[in-house]
Order: C-alpha cells, then sequence, then structure tokens
C-alpha cells in the first residue's frame, strides 16, 4: 500500500429508483461508478420493470443540487488550517475552496453537469449537519465510525431504488439511481490529520490539501465510485501531505485537476447531446481462454469479472478512459456476467486512435477500494427478503488471477 492515507468512502445505496425497460443488451458502462438495482418488489410502475444496473447520478437542472456546509470547525486540534485566522476570513477562505471545488467538476465541457446545476452554496452552524435529510453537506467536526485509521474523509451517498422515493424535505425521485443525499464527512479529531486550504498549504508542509480531497469526494457525490487509474481524480488514496493533485484550477480551465479519465466518465454520467466531438465508443469481451479455469464461478459466469481496461490514446499513450468490465444487462435483467465492457465519450476525429489493455486488480488498487461498483449489480432473497426469483443475481469474485492477451479478427 502506498503511504498516502486512503480517501475511503461508503455507499449507502437504497429507497427508490425508476427505470424503463430496454430491449437492448448494455454492457458495463464505462468508467467506475456506484450502481443501484431497482427494487423489483414493486409494481413496474415505481420498479420500471427491469433488474438492470443502474448508475447514480444527481439531477442537472438549474439550482437541483442543493449544497451547504457546516461552520462547525474542530479548534482541538485546528483541522482546517488558513492563511487568514481572522474569524470571518477564515469561514470565506473555507468557503472559496469548497467552490473552487464544485467548479473543478461543472468546469468538464460535454456534460450536462454545468454551474447552473448547483444550488447557492449555504452555511449552517449545526453541529450534525451531515445526517438522511435530503440536503447534501460538508462537515468538518463531526465524528464518525466510518473514521478507521487512515480514513481522512469519505462520502455518504443514498441513491433511489424505485419512483417517487423520498428522504427527509428533499425532492421525490423521479429517476432510477437518483442521488438523493450525499454527504462528505472529513476526519475531524486525529491530530495527525490536518487539512490545508490552497493559500496556507505552502507553509503547511504536513497538512493534506483541502481542495484535493473535497474534489475527489465531490466525484462521489455525483455517482463516480473509484478509479484505477493512478492519475485520475478519483484514484482511492490522497496525495502525500503538502502536495496536491494535478493542476490548481483556474479561470481558463477550472477543471485543470482532472484527468482525462474523470472527465469521460462525466460525460457519460451527464452526456450533453451538442457535444459531437466525445461520440466515439470501444465494446468488446474479455473471456477466458478455457471457460473451465474460471475458479469457482457461479452458474452464468462466462467471462472475466472485475478487470481493468483501459483505453489509451495510440499517439500520445495517455490514459483517456478506464472500467471495470464483465457483465452486460437487457430487457428485464438481471445482470450477466459475460465479460464484457463498454467504453463510451471517447473523442473522434482524424487523429484519434486508441490502443486497450485489461489488467486485473491485484495492485495498489484491489477489489475492496472498487465494491460499491463491483457488489452492487445484483439483488436477491439473500440480501432483500422475498426479491424474485427471476430478477435475482449473485455478483461473483473480482478475478485478480489472470492474464491477456489479444486476439485478432478471423
Amino acid at each position: 500500500m502506498p503511504r498516502q492515507a486512503s480517501r475511503a468512502k461508503r455507499t449507502l445505496s437504497r429507497a427508490a429508483a425508476f427505470l424503463f425497460a430496454v430491449a437492448i443488451s448494455i454492457p458495463a458502462a464505462a468508467y467506475t461508478f456506484n450502481y443501484v438495482v431497482p427494487d423489483m418488489r414493486l409494481p413496474a410502475a415505481q420498479s420500471g420493470g427491469s433488474a438492470c444496473p443502474v448508475p447514480l447520478r444527481v439531477l442537472t437542472t438549474a439550482g437541483s443540487v442543493n449544497r451547504r456546509w457546516s461552520t462547525v470547525l474542530g479548534a482541538s486540534p485546528v483541522t482546517i488550517l488558513t492563511a487568514d485566522q481572522t474569524p470571518d476570513g477564515r469561514l470565506n477562505e473555507i468557503e472559496n475552496t469548497i467552490l473552487e471545488s464544485f467548479a473543478v467538476w461543472t468546469g468538464v465541457s460535454g456534460s450536462t453537469l454545468t454551474p447552473a446545476s448547483l444550488a447557492p452554496l449555504a452555511r449552517t452552524s449545526t453541529q450534525n449537519a451531515c445526517a438522511s435529510d435530503g440536503a447534501n453537506s460538508i462537515c468538518f467536526d463531526q465524528s464518525d465510525a466510518a473514521f478507521t485509521p487512515g480514513v481522512l474523509a469519505f462520502t455518504r451517498v443514498i441513491s433511489a431504488d424505485h419512483l417517487g422515493a423520498q428522504l427527509g424535505s428533499g425532492p421525490a425521485a423521479t429517476q432510477i439511481g437518483q442521488i438523493l443525499d450525499a454527504d462528505i464527512y472529513f476526519n475531524p479529531g486525529d491530530s495527525r490529520t490536518r487539512f490545508a486550504t490552497p493559500a496556507a498549504l505552502a507553509s503547511q508542509p504536513s497538512a493534506y490539501d483541502l481542495e484535493s480531497v473535497l474534489t475527489h469526494e465531490l466525484g462521489h457525490v455525483f455517482g463516480f465510485s473509484h478509479s484505477a487509474v493512478w492519475s485520475a481524480m478519483l484514484f482511492p488514496y490522497a496525495p502525500a501531505p503538502g502536495t496536491f493533485t494535478g493542476s490548481r484550477p483556474s479561470a481558463q480551465q477550472p477543471d485543470a485537476p482532472l484527468s482525462d479519465d474523470d472527465r469521460t466518465g462525466l460525460r457519460v454520467l451527464y452526456p450533453d447531446s451538442s457535444d459531437a466531438i466525445h461520440v466515439g465508443e470501444v465494446s468488446g469481451r474479455i473471456i477466458p481462454a478455457n471457460p473451465l479455469s474460471l475458479p469457482d464461478a457461479p452458474a452464468g459466469v462466462t467471462g472475466i469479472y472485475g478487470a481493468h481496461v483501459v483505453a489509451l490514446d495510440a499517439t500520445t499513450g495517455s490514459v483517456i478512459a478506464g472500467t471495470l468490465g464483465g457483465w452486460s444487462c437487457g430487457g428485464a435483467g438481471p445482470a450477466q456476467f459475460d465479460g464484457s465492457f463498454l467504453i463510451t465519450r471517447l473523442p473522434v476525429g482524424a487523429s484519434a486512435s486508441y490502443k486497450l489493455y485489461a489488467e486485473p486488480l491485484n495492485g495498489v488498487v484491489d477489489p475492496s477500494t472498487v465494491a460499491n461498483a463491483t457488489a452492487t449489480v445484483c439483488r436477491n432473497v439473500s440480501t432483500d427478503p422475498g426479491w424474485p426469483a427471476p430478477s435475482s443475481c449473485v455478483v461473483p469474485s473480482v478475478d485478480t488471477n489472470f492474464t491477456v492477451r489479444i486476439r485478432g479478427t478471423p
């Protein structure tokens, strides 16, 4: 494991959702998202009649993403270090960092997640503002059992698995996978874990960069799981104290800290129909040379599950996107574990050319760090009493013991 502290998070996917059944087969969508399966115990008018997994996402209509932050800050020890030490100055400096971190994600071209999607950032003096109340909150001084050793921050997400689900005073869900509540918790009480705003980081080399950690956690707020691409903002480990991820955002490039993997994933979650550049896709299957080699595979598993499939720019060698492949789903579902993958929203043009490779998750990023992207594609009677058998499936173990070779087209 690297020396960087873990930026772990948990996702609690339950409540409600709606999905219209589709007739085509859907391979595992590109990039690493959190998923929810509609509640098939409910009538089709509420569940949509399909057990196909759906990625979590927020609504992108004007002002649909409510957001607030708790001005209750840890004082013993001080957890947020700022250059301005006056009471009002500290709050303004922290708030500017929060606003800049949001702007990173809404600054990506080809996405419908734009600044207009965000409601004004509000302040609250509530001590424990992070709660299952339908409000998206950021808390800097709230304890939680999830703060195990090494965890700097985490995001707790609650999503809809049927139409009409509602949480607290938040709006009723109008689509399956709609994120109803997402709260970001920063470690409040560890004297070895301190965060510094960009203005204060240079003078606080032992502190973690608040902007980098917050921008990472906001990726979870918008539906991402962790990424196995080491340069991605959603890589599960924070930069070393005194350093920051990527480049600082600027007025000319507000999304500067993100990698191409982050940008491509955002375009998949929130596609802009007017974007004529990022419309390429690559699909395929990863299957064993000998089907009998699948270790202890449940019935119906015919391909490698959980392989990290990466698309590189053939000219520069840069990673454009990575995804966890292994399943497809169509019609009434449930997911089929056939080794399928699909990478979409790739740039196209005369010079656009890609190389693919696949690798097992047997390194720094292992299956435990992406469980919210792999373990959430199935539901069955053992996890949900009364679950209908035709809509059931069991997620196989992520395969971490394979080597890859490319088979040419016949």
